[in-house]
């Protein structure tokens, strides 16, 4: 079949252009060089008991009214995939030597909470969250599609986010003089960017922390059944989504993609796949090398030379004979730390390979819905992460599997302890399963390059005015994944329906 949208990669912002596309009428192939669909979004089973998903933990945007809601009922699927809100009165809880913090949904009571622990620096902290919230309003304001007359009667807050187009958390955490304790507790879900304060786009941050204070999701029936449902959309109305289809080329002919020829994993066959409009859901560096970079303008080219992310390092674990919300857990994900600096705790990690002190996040999804797909009865998942250099992890994997398959387990070891000390006495002989992750594990399932988690690397750099977006100057060739959108659940779905509503013109996430 020659589709009219022939898509290379089934991530989630894939997903969802292909069932919207589908859903209007629109032929739709899906190639996936993976088992599973879904990137980053997909679930794994071990022990033919145990599912995992892969990198998701918990969402934003969910709610009625918001990106994902609308995606949904265009879809047909409101009622059947739906969210429990984690608890909005301390959605994440953040934990260091001295300090703790639940971070809750209304600033006024996150200022309360933050002068009751810095009662000398309270109007700084006051200062400081107001123009967060003033800064994540203008940034909706700008965010595409804008209404610029809308945009016109709020140019303070329009104005506010300008002015912090190019700036670092640090800096303005500097701006505003917080003390380090503070500028830690509010910056501890770093595992979300996997960036510390002086590195992180401040944008970046005010994205996702004002999000989740709108309201933190978790799937009711888990991630997966979120990818099976897209998917199904996407089937139903006639479209393909192949797996163990490996893009190897790009198929070219003056200056436009025709096709792709894509080898099947299982068969060792090589096809060549046609479509009217070909989207590219693989990384758009990765693809632009494979099509030629002098295919490109001058200008894409430019947008094209961005950095990857840092990858991350992720324990899988199973835990039975003990309810962890006894022990601190529940509807909310934890962050601990044993630096006071956010920055010195990321260079020992990610610079040093030095786990010794480690900072690192903590989610139960068991604890987050009642249904029981994910393990059985009497059992409990719990997943621990943290950044990862995949420089370092790639050379062990390639050199010395021995040493590779020790720092796992040195890394693992090293943040039990913390729990054993601080959370769960006695945690380890409640382990029934464990498994680790490396940055080499994200390129060998999720086919990313070097490992990365978010694409491009959320630095200033990479989020600024020059961002990547879906225009490649090539015809009928687009963009769709995090590196020209952006990264996380919300925003690949948002990703993925905003280029469905420049291509067809169906206005699903126009603003009043």
């Amino acid at each position: 079949m020659e589709a009219d949208y022939l898509i290379v990669g089934s991530g989630l912002s894939a997903l969802v252009f292909g069932a919207l596309m589908a859903n209007s009428g629109k032929a739709v192939q899906i190639l996936e060089a993976h088992e599973h669909p879904g990137g980053f979004g997909h679930t794994f089973t071990m022990a033919k008991k145990y599912t995992f998903n892969a990198q998701f933990h918990y969402v934003w945007d969910c709610g009625e009214g918001q990106t994902v809601q609308k995606v949904l009922k265009k879809l047909g699927l409101a009622t059947d995939v739906t969210f429990t809100r984690y608890d909005p009165k301390g959605f994440d809880h953040m934990r260091m030597p001295g300090y703790s913090l639940e971070i809750p949904s209304e600033n006024p009571e996150l200022i309360d909470r933050l002068s009751a622990l810095f009662p000398k620096d309270a109007e700084k902290i006051r200062k400081f969250i107001v123009e967060v919230q003033k800064t994540s309003e203008g940034m909706r304001k700008l965010s595409p599609p804008v209404n610029f007359a809308d945009a016109l009667k709020h140019l303070d807050e329009v104005f506010c986010a300008v002015l912090y187009l190019n700036s670092t958390l640090q800096d303005v955490f500097d701006k505003f003089d917080l003390p380090q304790e503070a500028q830690t507790l509010l910056a501890l879900q770093w595992p979300d960017f996997l960036l510390p304060p002086d590195q992180l786009s401040f944008f970046a941050w005010v994205i996702l922390f004002t999000g989740y204070q709108q309201g933190a999701f978790y799937p009711e029936q888990h991630f997966e059944h979120v990818i099976e449902s897209l998917v199904k959309v996407i089937e139903r109305h006639g479209g393909e989504v192949l797996l163990n289809q490996e893009v190897t080329n790009f198929v070219v002919k003056d200056k436009q993609v025709m096709g792709v020829k894509a080898t099947d994993l299982v068969t060792h066959r090589t096809h060549e796949f046609t479509g009217k409009t070909i989207i590219c859901n693989m990384d758009p560096k990765k693809a632009a090398q494979m099509i030629g970079p002098e295919n490109f303008s001058s200008s894409i080219r430019q947008k094209l030379n961005y950095d990857y992310s840092p990858s991350n390092y992720m324990a899988y674990c199973v835990v039975k004979d003990i309810d962890l919300r006894e022990y601190g857990f529940g509807k909310w994900n934890t962050f601990h730390t044993g630096h006071q600096d956010l920055n010195e705790a990321f260079y020992q990690m990610y610079e040093k390979n030095d786990y010794s002190n480690p900072s690192f996040a903590i989610t139960t999804p068991t604890l987050l819905t009642e249904e029981k797909r994910d393990c059985p009865e009497g059992h409990q998942i719990v997943e621990f992460l943290t950044v990862a250099n995949y420089e370092y992890f790639k050379k062990l994997n390639d050199t010395d599997r021995k040493a590779y398959n020790h720092k796992k387990e040195e890394i693992l070891d090293s943040i039990l302890d913390v729990v054993e000390q601080n959370y769960v006495p006695n945690f380890r002989k409640h382990i029934v399963f464990k498994i680790t992750g490396s940055p080499t594990t994200n390129e060998r399932f999720c086919w990313c390059p070097q490992g990365n988690s978010y694409g491009s690397n959320l630095t200033p750099r990479n989020m600024g005015i020059g961002r990547l977006n879906h225009k490649t100057s090539l015809k009928n060739f687009y963009f769709c994944n995090a590196s020209s959108g952006y990264p996380g659940f919300a925003p690949t779905f948002w990703t993925g329906a905003l280029l469905y509503q420049r291509l067809s013109g169906d206005l699903i996430l126009s603003k009043g």
